[in-house]
């Protein structure tokens, strides 16, 4: 299995790649980014790409994939609801057009988050931009899939960008053994969601939209 990745020097995007690389069944991970992943293996190749509105100039470099974990995001603190449906709704829907253009046959991986709204009736700007580019994405096609994790741990060593997603990482990951034993349908690690995108991607997965108990579920059922 042939898999591109946006996002994978992110939290979440870490760990999916690490997954990738582990996972006997993919061959190959194309990272496509702004900045380097500082990684090296033979499986990985990496694609520098600034307009993420626009693939046009390398759509050649991106055919032959399988699936796609669309690992790109930001945090919604102190953006303005056009600049972040900039980033979480046009980015991710420039990449899908791109990518179903040449394999209309992918695997599209979206990762959201719990309290997505698709009804776009939330207070919430980010649930709402959220919402309404998973269902976007839905329509686009029949093999997108949504990931609504939780709290997700990351990779040992991971540095967050955001600021928010620093103090919260700091904060939370100490409590994670104790959030696995009282909540573990909730909680996750980066390389598990990693795992349950690819099992996703293999199987199909039971749903579209799936909870932070289905990722769970997806990830134990992985043969990395």
């Amino acid at each position: 299995m042939r898999i591109i990745i946006f996002g994978a020097t992110g939290a979440v995007g870490q760990g999916a790649l690490e997954a990738c690389l582990r996972d006997k069944d993919v061959t190959d991970v194309l990272v496509v980014g702004r900045t380097p992943t500082g990684r090296a293996h033979p499986k990985l190749h990496e694609l520098r790409h600034e307009d993420f509105t626009d693939f046009t100039a390398v759509q050649d470099r991106l055919t032959g994939y399988d699936a796609c974990f669309y690992c790109l995001g930001t945090s919604a603190i102190g953006m303005s609801e056009a600049d972040y449906r900039v980033v979480s709704h046009e980015f991710p829907l420039a990449a899908a057009r791109a990518l179903l253009a040449v394999s209309p046959g992918l695997a599209f991986a979206y990762i959201s988050g719990v309290g997505t709204d698709s009804t776009g009736k939330s207070r919430m700007m980010w649930a709402r931009v959220k919402g309404e580019t998973e269902n976007a994405l839905l329509e686009l096609s029949p093999r997108a899939h949504m990931f609504r994790p939780a709290f997700v741990l990351p990779l040992p060593g991971t540095k967050a960008k955001a600021r928010v997603h620093v103090l919260a990482y700091r904060v939370l990951s100490p409590l994670y053994p104790v959030l696995r034993r009282i909540a573990p349908r909730y909680v996750t690690t980066s390389v598990q969601l990693g795992q349950a995108m690819i099992q996703t991607a293999r199987s199909g997965g039971r749903h579209r939209v799936l909870t932070p108990a289905d990722i769970n579920e997806a990830a134990s059922a992985a043969t990395p």
